[in-house]
């Protein structure tokens, strides 16, 4: 599984180290910025997360999550702001600026740590029906406009659900996913399914993709992976 990558942004340098600490006790790789101004020579697209303080000198959090959500490039990263003030307008703020999260100080490690989780479960399992382009491998291609499906130059004929599965799999290749992800990324909030009914369909899907289906790989107690 891919590890993910989180950049912590807060002028408290011991905070960082805490979070830091205890975010790769979580398994995760993070790194720390003590400003605004540091935070963006980091290459903030390279990160799967940003942590950011709102009240730094310099650069606020806030005016950093305004830039970046303005930029292609990091518009779509998750954010979770801290902050030492407990005000519903700053909530609003952090919100309307498109925040993922937003944790008080002071605060339990673990508490933060474990919106840290939820909201990339949140990222990770985002359905595919508003996103535009191509997820290819090889001759192995998905037109999310489209919402088609072509294997080395034939439609593939994959139903909807199933353009959900592999779609899903091959934009998060070589990263297993639980069938709890593909439940929660696949099928309405509305509808319960049984662990067999994510099996039938990837047995179904793997047969419609010919050659790449043998890299839909099932990890035995973990789920589903799509391994080159």
């Amino acid at each position: 599984m891919n590890q993910k990558r989180i950049l912590v942004v807060d002028d408290e340098q011991d905070l960082c180290d805490i979070l830091l600490y205890n975010l790769h006790a979580a398994g995760y790789e993070a790194e720390a910025a003590y400003s605004g101004e540091m935070a963006l020579k980091k290459e903030p697209s390279s990160y799967d997360l940003l942590i950011l303080d709102v009240m730094m000198p310099g650069m606020s959090g806030f005016e950093l999550a305004k830039k970046l959500k303005a930029e292609e490039q990091t518009s779509l990263i998750p954010i979770i702001f801290l902050t030492a003030k407990d005000t519903e307008e700053d909530a609003l703020t952090g919100f309307g600026l498109g925040a993922d999260d937003y944790v008080t100080k002071p605060f339990s490690v673990r508490e933060v740590v474990a919106r840290v989780k939820a909201v990339l479960a949140r990222s990770i399992a985002q359905p595919l029906q508003k996103e535009t382009g191509l997820i290819s491998f090889e001759g192995l291609v998905l037109d999310l406009s489209k919402k088609t499906t072509v294997v080395d130059g034939e439609s593939a004929g994959l139903t909807k659900t199933e353009f959900e599965l592999l779609g899903l799999l091959l934009k998060h290749r070589g990263q297993v996913f639980s069938r709890q992800q593909i439940f929660d990324a696949v099928w309405p909030e509305d509808v319960v399914v049984s662990d067999r009914t994510v099996d039938v369909n990837i047995t179904r899907m793997r047969k419609k993709i010919g050659r790449y289906g043998k890299y839909v790989v099932s990890r035995q107690g973990y789920g589903y992976v799509f391994e080159p």
